[in-house]
């Protein structure tokens, strides 16, 4: 059935006068006949009583109406938003863990701001599973923080972000070590599949095979929290994570020698992605309001 023959077969329940109907909205008699003649072969069974020059509603007419009036209003109004090309819709994003609690919130505020008529469904997830989901087609776009090589994949740079080893102990403060010389260390790291970790590991090359991990973590209040009451503990961290902390001298940072903890965050979507308006629009929002690099203290 079409929008079109819904809208007759309403207006007839209006107006069971096929004639005053006509001149009113302008189409011949014989069209909208046929229009609700069609209808009902689809449905199987009349509609209407034909009594005299007029169209009455039966029992089963009643019944129809009644059951999807409210759903051909709905279906209207879709209609109406994509003929005025009003923005409007639900994006589904995924946003690896430091990204999704630290830079995207903001971002995402005055989004919904200032196109009141969209939503969006955030998720947080560690990069690996970020791609996978836009594998599978459960996301739209994903902010991750490892490089990708996937070929279903595109990425497009957003910014830098500075990693930094982290500590309660204060003699290390600002030390400049090799970072054998942090071996002896409690290291916690986060589970498999951050992008902290890999690319915390993949910058001490061979070295990475010599750090005994002594648990992993997936919150971070709850790696503060151990950092602050246990000196013996260190890791490797955002320095978004701990700002404040550094800021106040509750934790402090170890300079590694001859190691490059910079990393590439990027928007990732999937190739075959249809690009809408309003991922569109949302994706020039992401690039324009992205300032990580001028935020890193």
């Amino acid at each position: 059935m079409t929008l079109r023959e819904l809208e007759l077969f309403y207006y007839l329940t209006e107006n069971p006068h096929v004639s005053q109907l006509s001149k009113k909205i302008g189409i011949s008699q014989s069209a909208i006949s046929l229009a609700i003649k069609s209808l009902e072969k689809k449905l199987g069974e009349p509609l209407f009583d034909r009594i005299g020059k007029k169209l009455v509603l039966n029992e089963r007419g009643r019944f129809f109406k009644e059951k999807t009036h409210k759903h051909y209003l709905a279906l209207k109004d879709a209609q109406l938003m994509f003929t005025q090309n009003t923005l409007f819709g639900t994006l589904k994003i995924a946003s690896s863990k430091t990204i999704g609690e630290f830079i995207m919130p903001q971002i995402f505020f005055d989004f919904l701001s200032q196109y009141p008529n969209t939503s969006i469904i955030k998720d947080i997830k560690n990069s690996t599973q970020i791609i996978q989901m836009l594998l599978d087609g459960e996301i739209d776009m994903g902010i991750i923080e490892i490089e990708t090589n996937e070929p279903h994949i595109i990425k497009e740079k957003l910014g830098s972000d500075k990693l930094i080893i982290v500590t309660s102990d204060k003699k290390l403060a600002n030390k400049n070590l090799f970072i054998d010389q942090l071996f002896y260390k409690k290291w916690i790291l986060r589970e498999k599949g951050s992008g902290t970790r890999e690319i915390f590991l993949d910058s001490l090359g061979s070295n990475a095979q010599e750090i005994e991990l002594f648990m992993k973590f997936t919150e971070f209040e709850e790696i503060k929290t151990l950092l602050k009451y246990n000196n013996d503990i260190i890791t490797c961290l955002s320095k978004f994570v701990v700002t404040d902390e550094l800021q106040r001298e509750e934790l402090f940072e170890v300079i590694p020698k001859n190691i490059n903890l910079q990393r590439n965050l990027y928007l990732v979507y999937n190739k075959n992605k249809y690009k809408t308006n309003l991922f569109s629009l949302f994706q020039k929002h992401l690039k324009n309001n992205f300032h990580i690099e001028e935020s890193l203290p």
